[in-house]
């Protein structure tokens, strides 16, 4: 059974830098696509950060860009997201989500998601 399980989170300054963790145990399929989306306080919908596929291909949303990086290990099954320059917009709850590529374009939506890690972003 795939589970997804993140890690990093915790207290930063703003301008100061964090790297989450999304360690995935079970997965079977050949191909994963796998994002991270944040969900700030107080709001229901999850603003999306990050995507990465299997083929290497990485998009990202709103201000992530130019300032998250997405990578993926595969010794050791584990996502990874990378944020620099961190404000206090970047402060929520961050969740790992992942599906197979094929069953992601199909659905237009992942499948599995983690229990999710909060990061909070002081002046």
């Amino acid at each position: 059974q795939e589970r997804l399980m993140e890690s990093g989170g915790g207290t930063v300054h703003a301008g100061g830098s964090l790297r989450l963790s999304c360690e995935v145990s079970g997965w079977t399929d050949v191909t994963y696509c796998m994002g991270w989306y944040r969900q700030a306080p107080g709001q229901e919908d999850l603003q999306v950060g990050a995507h990465l596929t299997s083929t290497g291909a990485t998009t990202y949303e709103g201000s992530a860009k130019g300032r998250f990086t997405v990578s993926h290990d595969n010794a050791v099954q584990t996502t990874y997201l990378q944020m620099n320059n961190l404000t206090s917009e970047d402060t929520g709850m961050y969740f790992c989500a992942a599906a197979s590529c094929i069953y992601m374009i199909k659905e237009k939506r992942y499948l599995h998601w983690g229990q999710g890690t909060q990061v909070t972003v002081s002046p």
